[in-house]
This record gives structure tokens, sequence and C-alpha cells, in this order.
């Protein structure tokens, strides 16, 4: 897999779901994610989760639980994230066998990365290709 050398990322994004539990199933299941962490509440709602993919990671939660990040991403449309993978056509095929909603199946681009594009169950945008931009400096 791309990028297992265990550094820290420095950026995650990090995500609120009506149904996170579903939304961990999918992401673990279709699109090959790593369940970290899960923590619930007594409610049985989803308090703070974490998932990886290479060297990557995403933060998620059950939205309406209260408290400053869920009243500040009220109202919050779907978001979009691009994960590094080594192999984008294998990582489609699992993605499409457990019904992701693929909006754009693997293409080669102009700049030389393979991509593929899904939807998850909640609206967010999953692109997953084999460009890996480098921070230079």
């Amino acid at each position: 897999m791309a990028g297992t050398d265990g550094a820290r990322p420095t950026i995650v994004p990090t995500l609120l779901y009506a149904d996170a539990k579903a939304a961990i199933r999918q992401l673990t299941e279709a699109f090959g994610f790593r369940d970290l962490a899960v923590y619930e509440g007594e409610d049985g709602a989803v308090t703070h989760a974490e998932l990886a993919q290479g060297n990557g990671m995403v933060m998620l939660g059950s939205k309406g639980r209260g408290g400053a990040f869920d009243t500040a991403m009220k109202g919050a449309g779907p978001a979009a994230a691009y994960i590094v993978v080594d192999d984008v056509d294998a990582h489609h095929r699992r993605a499409v066998e457990h019904g992701a909603e693929i909006l754009m199946p693997p293409t080669d681009q102009d700049y030389g990365s393979r991509d593929y594009m899904a939807r998850d169950l909640e609206g967010n945008i999953w692109s997953f290709g084999t460009y890996a931009p480098e921070i230079k400096g």
C-alpha cells in the first residue's frame, strides 16, 4: 500500500455522518480503509472514529451530538477527499463489489494519474488514484 511508513499525517479530513456506523462499514468494506479506533457514546452513536488508508487518515463521528464542531458543521454540504492507492483498478473492483456509487470509472488523466471517483452513502465524494503529490522545500 502506498505510503505506510508510519509517519503521522499532518492534515486529517474530519466528517460527520447521520449514520456514522454505516459510513465506517462502507469506508472499510468498499474502500479498504483500516479501522484504527471507534468510540461510542452511551447512546451507541459514534463520538469519534479514526480510519486509515496508506499513511493518511480520516476522522469521523455522528451528527447531532452537540459541541463546537457539530455546531460549526450544521448545514455543511458534502466534502471531497483524494486518496492515493497503488492499484486503482483493483480498488475500484472492490468498491463496485460492495455496491459503492461510482461517479467516474478508472480513467487515465492528462497529468499522469489513473483515478476513479465514488460517492459515499451520505454524499461525500471520494477520489482514489495513483497521483501522489510531493511536498518539496
